[in-house]
């Protein structure tokens, strides 16, 4: 490798084809001099922040030069970088367009608290969101996000959020504990292939007022006994519903204790 002096010269004047081999350079002083070049690009810029070894000073620098940082992907990619300073992300995550924000928040190496903020600036923006770009986030957001779409309950959106592979059974639960859903959501995740086969997920249908009744006691034999006889004492639950519970539970018991009785004779 060429001496360090010889490739700073180089990382400050050097033409496209030499800044383009510069961008892997380990040593950070020749990093910090490819700044200054005339001839970094956009898409050196890029091959540089999907580097995962670059030092945090040199990101923070990087961050406030407007004029390396005028591209909007440049502001996802320096966002989706480990390696980014805190507040350098928290300041450029209102820059960026819902999609890179859905980058972000499924990076792995992004820290949490980042992710969690990229979710909440989708979510606060759903309702303006047009029906095909909801569609696309339901399928590709996160769980979190894709709960938000659900409690939206816009029609066409709900088959493809459920289908989402991030979707969680945790995050399925959470939309459940709302009585105010709109009605398909809670049908439909009753229908659900997947879903509804979920033992826990079942209970929490149950539960919910909006559940049709044909669904809800088609689920019934399923139960345990011992969660029947909480379901029946929930409040929540319509009349009607509860008394069909308290039944199912009641026959369940008479039962185990005939079978009980004929061992012992």
């Amino acid at each position: 490798m060429r001496r360090l002096e010889e490739r700073i010269e180089r990382a400050q004047r050097g033409g496209p084809g030499e800044v383009r081999q510069l961008v892997h350079d380990p040593a950070t002083e020749v990093l910090d001099a490819l700044l200054q070049n005339p001839f970094l690009s956009e898409e050196h810029l890029l091959t540089l922040l999907h580097r995962k070894d670059l030092p945090r000073e040199f990101l923070e620098a990087m961050a406030k030069n407007e004029e390396l940082m005028q591209s909007q992907r440049v502001k996802a990619a320096m966002v989706q970088n480990p390696k980014t300073p805190r507040l350098v992300s928290l300041g450029l995550l209102k820059f960026l367009y819902v999609f890179d924000l859905v980058t972000v928040s499924l990076q792995p190496a992004v820290p949490a608290e980042i992710k969690r903020l990229a979710e909440d600036r989708i979510l606060n923006r759903i309702q303006q969101l047009p029906v095909g770009q909801q569609i696309a986030l339901a399928r590709r957001g996160s769980a979190r996000v894709v709960a938000g779409l659900l409690m939206e309950g816009n029609e066409p959106v709900i088959g493809p959020a459920l289908d989402n592979v991030f979707l969680t059974e945790g995050e399925l639960i959470r939309v459940l504990r709302r009585d105010e859903l709109p009605e398909a959501v809670v049908e439909q995740m009753a229908q659900h292939p997947k879903w509804s086969r979920r033992y826990d997920l079942r209970l929490q249908l149950v539960r919910h007022p909006l559940t049709p009744l044909a669904t809800a006691l088609g689920f019934l034999p399923e139960l345990k006994v011992a969660d029947l006889r909480l379901l029946a004492t929930d409040k929540r639950m319509r009349p009607t519903l509860r008394e069909y519970v308290r039944e199912e539970a009641e026959r369940r018991l008479r039962r185990r204790k005939g079978g009980e009785n004929m061992d012992a004779h």
